[in-house]
């Protein structure tokens, strides 16, 4: 077909129909090829197939002849014992493929259609022929073509090859005996009751011995096959029991703000914090057992019980008085121990929705919670009622939960065994590969109802409400709508998130009044992996008030958050928590990166009468080697308002400088595996304008080491 180039009328139409075709409106426009970043584009094609009998047997012996059409170039294969073949390296093109085998209808397909780097699955069954009486038992398949006549040797007919007569014929006829009948499958086939008891050869051994995929396990060792860590059933074939034993060390050595009471330590000092002033370590040991029915791959569980203890031991030196305790007979060191139910729950699988692992669960009891991709609003084990499943070939999943708060001891974060009078309900809906393959995205609902309660902590000080303004107990309900986003849209790695947070607080200690609450939070991380590299920029924004006595509270405030962002534990922000000097509040909690006034995190109310934040973020992950990463976090941070402190600390006015985070980390993982992992960092603090009026001027430190095992 040729075009008109001359005429502007066919020039521009064929101009319009290439537009159309690039923009993908035509049917024919191809699909872009989906591969490994960095990895060339394939060239070549293949075909992996599978020959069944009847009876759903694999076939094996079977002649597999594929002929490409455009040059009638053949590639003959033979399937394996079980069934299987393959072709590999193949051209792309139009193919066809004959299947053949004595004793069986022959199979063929045309228009056999490959691209490049396409794999394409096979699977089909082959007829067994009736056995003929005549002595020949393999007849050529109905169509393919006439029957040759039995060979002759002096007037006798030949058997076939391979089937032979097991006795001469007889001499008065000259006729071939009849063949005995095909052995029955129990003497081809081995049947095993009980995959699982299956002994695999003890003395294989892989790549020149580097690998030895078959050893023997033993009820004590952990690496390899094991009953109690759920490799193959404790009863049956189909019910797993899993033993987790863990424990968690975490180092942590500071320098911050601490404040000097009226019983402070050295009176006369003239400052008020030193060289890695505080000293934390805290100890965890957990105990989980997890006995299920189902699988140990995709097949979603028909019931589970699980449940996980976990025993703390903390100490903590901060070198000044009313720290460790509000009585400051208490000095400046304490050590306390707490031992915590952390899961205890049932689940049950409602309803199976279709065969492509569709279904329907329901789980109730102490269980843990992520209610979004990075921890931004809720992640906690509380006990509650969780709905949770997947459709459309688990395209869809989705979450419907309520939980009754408990408390929490203040020293080790652990669940108590008192109700907190807090109750939160989430929904969620995911979809995968929203508009692109790849991509992910959330949108969710959370309810937090924090009912109106007076709280000492467990070292006696006041958290709920938090002593600021106007004390006085209130009740908090807000309503958190968001949608947030985790995956990647070609070479580019995104997250995202933005929660938009409604309701009423029905006394604000800062506010002195009754609130409104009105709060936004956005969040968006982008990064770029390059061979050993991974490039990462990302932005965290808090709304601040900046009327705190209007009765309209825009500071955003979370439920329970834990996020890993900006760096996460490798932030000094996020990990260490800044308690504002002379007050009961923290400006920012650890763990969290929201700077909210609030008394606790764990024990605190929300507080939307806050200055907000902006963060700025760049980090770098170098991975050295398969067992060790570098990370290197860099935060700048701002206030979004300031009027929330020029209120409570009756100065003004205050800069919304905050600092400059800086952070070095390390992971290391000694067998490649989750079983051992180290993790230490040290990072520096160097405030800005804003925070020299409100604490100090001087640079802060933190150096931290966590070791965990896991077996």
């Amino acid at each position: 077909m040729k075009l008109d180039l001359s005429s502007r009328a066919r020039g521009t139409g064929a101009l319009l129909f290439l537009i159309l075709i690039g923009a993908g409106v035509t049917d024919a426009a191809p699909r872009p090829q989906q591969r490994i970043p960095r990895q060339a584009a394939p060239t070549t094609a293949a075909i992996e197939g599978i020959v069944h009998t009847d009876e759903g047997l694999g076939l094996g012996g079977v002649a597999v002849v594929l002929q490409e059409l455009s040059n009638g170039k053949s590639f003959p294969v033979t399937t394996t014992g079980d069934g299987a073949f393959r072709f590999m390296n193949l051209p792309p093109g139009r193919y066809q493929l004959k299947a053949t085998r004595d004793g069986y209808d022959a199979f063929a397909r045309g228009e056999i259609q490959l691209a490049a780097g396409e794999v394409m699955p096979l699977e089909f069954n082959m007829k067994a022929l009736p056995v003929p009486t005549d002595g020949y038992r393999n007849l050529p398949a109905p169509g393919i073509g006439p029957i040759p006549p039995p060979p002759q040797t002096d007037g006798e007919p030949l058997s076939p090859y391979r089937n032979l007569p097991s006795e001469p014929p007889p001499e008065t006829t000259g006729e071939p005996r009849p063949y005995p009948p095909l052995p029955s499958d129990d003497k081809i086939f081995e049947e095993i009751p009980n995959r699982w008891s299956y002994h695999f050869p003890q003395e294989y051994h892989r790549y020149n011995n580097f690998e030895v995929p078959y050893i023997q396990g033993h009820w004590y060792d952990p690496f390899n096959r094991n009953k109690f860590k759920g490799d193959y059933p404790i009863i049956g074939n189909r019910t797993f029991l899993e033993l987790t034993a863990a424990s968690d060390t975490f180092f942590d050595a500071r320098r911050i703000p601490v404040p000097s009471g009226l019983g402070a330590q050295n009176p006369d000092s003239a400052e008020f914090f030193g060289k890695f002033r505080q000293y934390f370590l805290s100890q965890n040991f957990t105990l989980s057992a997890d006995l299920f029915r189902g699988d140990t791959s995709f097949r979603p569980a028909d019931w589970r019980i699980k449940f996980t203890a976990d025993v703390n031991v903390n100490y903590l030196a901060v070198q000044e008085n009313g720290i460790v305790n509000f009585d400051v007979r208490k000095g400046d060191t304490r050590l306390d121990a707490h031992a915590g139910v952390q899961e205890a729950f049932f689940e049950y699988k409602l309803k199976d929705l279709s065969n492509q692992y569709d279904f329907v669960s329901a789980r109730a009891g102490i269980q843990h919670f992520n209610s979004d991709f990075r921890g931004f609003i809720f992640s906690d084990e509380e006990p509650g009622l969780r709905i949770f499943g997947n459709f459309d070939n688990n395209r869809y999943q989705y979450n419907a939960a309520y939980f009754a708060m408990l408390e929490k001891d203040s020293n080790s974060g652990l669940n108590s065994f008192s109700y907190r009078h807090q109750q939160v309900i989430i929904g969620n809906v995911y979809r995968q590969d929203f508009f692109k393959p790849g991509y992910t995205i959330q949108a969710s609902f959370h309810y937090d109802k924090d009912d109106p309660d007076f709280k000492y902590d467990t070292n006696n000080f006041l958290v709920r409400p938090q002593a600021i303004g106007v004390v006085k107990t209130h009740r908090v309900e807000a309503y958190y709508y968001g949608l947030a986003g985790d995956g990647h849209i070609g070479r580019l790695n995104i997250n995202h998130a933005f929660y938009q947070v409604l309701g009423h607080d029905s006394f604000n200690t800062l506010a002195g009044k009754k609130t409104d609450i009105n709060a936004q939070m956005a969040a968006v991380e982008l990064s770029l992996d390059k061979d050993w590299l991974r490039y990462r920029l990302s932005f965290f924004y808090a709304s601040g008030d900046s009327k705190p006595r209007d009765g309209t509270a825009r500071g955003f405030d979370t439920i329970f958050d834990n996020p890993n962002f900006n760096g996460g534990i490798f932030s000094f922000w996020n990990r260490e928590g800044l308690r504002l000097t002379d007050t009961g509040v923290a400006l920012v909690n650890g763990g969290s990166l929201v700077a909210d006034l609030r008394s606790s995190k764990i024990e605190g109310q929300p507080n939307f009468v806050n200055p907000g934040i902006f963060m700025y973020n760049a980090a770098t992950d170098v991975l050295l080697t398969p067992k060790i990463k570098l990370v290197f976090n860099q935060n700048l941070i701002r206030f979004a308002r300031t009027e929330p402190f020029e209120l409570l600390d009756f100065q003004a006015p205050i800069h919304h400088g905050v600092g400059s985070d800086s952070g070095i980390g390390v992971i290391y993982r000694p067998p490649l595996s989750e079983n051992i992992v180290i993790t230490g960092g040290v990072n520096s603090f160097v405030p800005f304008q804003g925070f020299r009026e409100l604490m100090s001027n001087r640079t802060l430190f933190s150096a931290f080491a966590n070791v965990r095992f896991r077996f």
